[in-house]
């Protein structure tokens, strides 16, 4: 049993020489230690925070912003045992298989694996986020209710799973959950208060040396490892990989400008359509979160499929029905004059309010920076150029126009769209906090930070895990998926490593 370590107690100048280096102990970081768990390996898993939340930690996370209204930098991370986990809300489902593809109408689109490859370690992730037994794709067969009846067409209704409910509480906080897991693998010693200040490259840029360490109390300590793994978040990827530039003056990985750049989130507009259904209250399950017996909770969605992507090129996302609402008397007026021309009995329809999250199409000047301003152990803070297309709003409107047509088609219902120009659109804005793309994948050096392996180009021992290397983003949550590829990454450090 190894209990962690808090780094302000280590004596000045300690040398630390692991096999391997894990730089942040959010849900990437703590699922690659427990891959590695029980090998023969060396594991040392560094945690910038403490245990629970300290505002004084959490400020290191300051930066500046620009461009369209986004969340604080340090409003959307968490900085303590378990990162954003502390705060997520349980959302799980996997990535599409048009998610990894190019696709030619979107630029910097394609991942350089396919979703196959994933596919191994989904079971492990699910297990790890407690979500229950894999049936997304089922879902619709484990409803007590009838679903929402669509024309055939464009979109159908899709599924996410949710993080076990514990006490009424979701979801499952990562760094409390496996805490007594970390404790108990004796290769595995985790630091506290372990900031990483730089990644230190021999002189000639192609391996990473030693990582220098500080805490807030003046601390200083040496790590040697034979591998770094970087899973820090989008955010603190990119700052440490800017910042660590006394041996390459762009920073480490940064040698074709991409470190920071391609940085994204899920928007979340509220209220972008109004659904009236014409047979009354649709299932639960499209409005709530709905626990089976076999353990799953789940929630309807309705996605586009890869067939409508295609033929009409537009992106990825998932609209959720949000709240039912009161008509006005015009929308009252429209639903009886449709009802007759349908044929149908409206007596008893309910209306909803629409939400969605999604995909924003890659975008290389959203990108991070490093500012002038320093946090206090002398890292450069960052800033952001936050900016979203008008075509991302486009493409989604025409995802909810058919939508429209398919209600209409089945005599079901029909939609209102609520918004039409940018400035409608931002009004309801909200985002996922989900960051993601700033060290993205790709076998190209000059089209991405890290391989298909999730190694930094041109540096032999320093990988990165996490969604900062999604190269496009989908439209489902990343926690998950980046879990899924994090098990990948430590099959890959067994084998290497053997």
């Amino acid at each position: 049993m190894t209990d962690f370590i808090d780094a302000r107690t280590l004596p000045a100048a300690t040398l630390l020489e692991p096999d391997i280096a894990i730089i942040g102990g959010g849900p990437a970081g703590i699922s690659l230690a427990l891959a590695l768990a029980n090998t023969k390996l060396k594991i040392v898993l560094l945690e910038s925070g403490s245990m629970n939340f300290d505002p004084k930690i959490q400020k290191m996370y300051s930066g500046g912003e620009s461009g369209v209204r986004y969340t604080a930098l340090d409003a959307g991370r968490l900085r303590f045992l378990g990162g954003s986990s502390n705060h997520w809300g349980g959302y799980c489902r996997p990535l599409d298989e048009t998610d990894f593809v190019a696709r030619d109408w979107v630029p910097h689109s394609g991942w350089p694996i396919t979703r196959k490859a994933l596919e191994p370690y989904f079971q492990k992730a699910q297990a790890l986020c407690e979500a229950g037994p894999w049936i997304y794709d089922k879902g619709g067969e484990a409803q007590d209710a009838p679903l929402l009846p669509l024309g055939k067409g464009g979109l159908y209704t899709s599924w996410f799973q949710f993080s076990k409910t514990r006490d009424s509480v979701l979801p499952t906080y990562f760094g409390h959950r496996y805490e007594q897991d970390l404790k108990a693998a004796g290769n595995v010693t985790p630091y506290v208060h372990a900031n990483v200040t730089g990644i230190r490259l021999n002189k000639d840029g192609k391996t990473v040396e030693r990582l220098d360490i500080a805490t807030l109390t003046g601390n200083h300590f040496t790590i040697k490892p034979r591998m770094v793994v970087l899973a820090a978040g989008a955010m603190e990827n990119a700052r440490l990989l800017l910042a660590s530039n006394d041996v390459m003056p762009a920073g480490v990985g940064n040698q074709n400008d991409l470190v920071g750049r391609f940085f994204a989130d899920h928007p979340i507009p509220r209220d972008v359509a109004t659904m009236v259904v014409f047979g009354g209250a649709l299932a639960a399950c499209y409005g709530s979160n709905v626990s089976l017996a076999n353990g799953a909770i789940m929630r309807a969605a309705l996605s586009p499929t890869a067939a409508f992507l295609k033929a009409k090129n537009v992106a990825g996302s998932l609209t959720t029905v949000e709240y039912a609402i009161e008509l006005d008397d015009t929308g009252k007026a429209a639903v009886i004059t449709t009802a007759i021309a349908l044929g149908v009995d409206a007596s008893n329809a309910k209306a909803y309010s629409l939400g969605c999250g999604m995909e924003p199409a890659p975008d290389p000047d959203r990108r991070l920076r490093l500012t002038g301003e320093k946090d206090v152990l002398g890292l450069p803070r960052l800033t952001l150029e936050m900016r979203i297309a008008d075509s991302d709003f486009t493409l989604y409107r025409q995802t909810l126009v058919e939508l429209g047509r398919q209600l209409l088609a089945s005599k079901a219902g029909m939609l209102r769209l609520n918004y039409r120009h940018r400035d409608e659109w931002m009004k309801g804005m909200d985002w996922g906090n989900h960051h993601l793309g700033t060290t993205r994948m790709s076998n190209d050096p000059k089209q991405g930070v890290v391989d298909a392996d999730c190694l930094v180009h041109g540096v032999s021992n320093l990988y990165v895990a996490g969604s900062s290397v999604f190269p496009t983003y989908g439209s489902s949550n990343p926690t998950l998926n980046l879990i899924a590829l994090t098990l990948r990454l430590g099959d890959h450090l067994k084998k290497v490593m053997a």
